[in-house]
């Protein structure tokens, strides 16, 4: 992975150890593999587009972030993921009726997209700082919408529990839009603190 910088090559590398450690006493298989494969899959054409397009740090740390949380949750198929056991009952302390962990990563996926869009819009495709951080939000917002209808297609192949699982809707009629308006709010939040500007390569 020669020029790519240090820190950049272990975030890789964690990305790389995830992607079999998520298969491990998955609840879903089939679903972990159907969240976890792509992936896999974009692994190799990282590297290749950081050799040939390459960000700085903190926007690579934010994209990694947020694909090792979506490994990490993919064990779990996200709607199971026990973190009410591991914190000692917090739904029920906080009222939550469901899982509420697949919203939470709405939420970062929205908040952790910011920095590197704009950071891609004003150093690579001739952006102002204004017109990338509107790209960044309006990013968002489409991917957000296309994951939800590609997330509908998905489980109309897919056996009724395994749809279920994989959807996590979890009995909420609202829950694509909820989805979405979480991701909308953490790209909102994220606007003030994006970067200024477009930083050199760090080792």
């Amino acid at each position: 992975m020669s020029g790519i910088p240090i820190s950049q090559r272990w975030m890789l590398g964690a990305i790389a150890l995830g992607i079999p450690l998520s298969a491990i006493g998955a609840i879903y298989p089939t679903n972990t593999w159907l969240q976890v494969g792509p992936v896999a899959l974009l692994l190799p054409m990282a590297v290749i587009a950081l050799r040939r397009w390459p960000i700085g740090n903190r926007s690579a740390g934010c994209i990694a972030a947020f694909v090792l949380l979506h490994l990490f949750a993919a064990r779990w198929s996200y709607s199971f993921v026990p973190y009410d056991t591991w914190l000692g009952g917090i739904d029920s302390t906080l009222g939550f009726q469901r899982n509420m962990f697949d919203r939470l990563v709405h939420f970062l996926f929205g908040l952790l997209a910011i920095d590197p869009i704009v950071e891609l819009g004003t150093r690579y495709w001739r952006l102002t700082r204004r017109m990338a951080l509107i790209f960044a939000v309006l990013f968002v917002l489409a991917m957000g919408g296309f994951y939800e209808i590609f997330e509908w297609t998905l489980t109309l192949t897919l056996a009724p529990a395994d749809a279920g699982a994989y959807n996590g809707e979890q009995g909420d009629i609202f829950d694509a839009q909820k989805d979405m308006a979480l991701a909308a709010l953490g790209a909102l939040l994220a606007l003030p603190f994006a970067q200024r500007t477009s930083p050199e390569r760090t080792q």
